[in-house]
């Protein structure tokens, strides 16, 4: 199982198309992706402030799209890790089909920041 962080207004979109997409597949060529362990690190980074967020458990071994591990990928190259030093992240080269999501979770901000949901896949 990998995740992905969206709106639920993204996620609505998607089911009315069929597939998912984010902005990162026009920008950088792919969606970016997490495992279980990366969730928190990644919200607390970079979602806090978000309202209305959910994550898509996605079966990754059901996807047509091409899944790749690679290294992160940072707003701040300065900032990132050497890449030896780095963890893989799963990154998704192609749209999600809805029917690739085996569930989706609320996934609201906390006072203290993110928690990963207790239903959580």
């Amino acid at each position: 199982m990998i995740y992905h962080i969206t709106s639920k207004s993204e996620w609505e979109q998607a089911q009315k198309t069929g597939a998912y997409t984010a902005p990162s597949l026009d920008t950088e060529g792919f969606i970016h992706c997490s495992t279980r362990e990366q969730i928190l690190r990644v919200a607390n980074a970079f979602y806090r402030g978000n309202d209305d967020l959910v994550l898509l458990c996605i079966n990754e071994d059901a996807l047509s799209s091409e899944v790749k591990w690679e290294d992160p990928v940072h707003p701040n190259p300065d900032d990132a890790p050497d890449t030896h030093d780095a963890e893989l992240f799963p990154h998704v080269y192609g749209t999600i089909g809805v029917d690739k999501v085996a569930t989706v979770v609320d996934f609201p901000e906390r006072a203290e920041g993110f928690n990963l949901p207790e239903n959580l896949p």
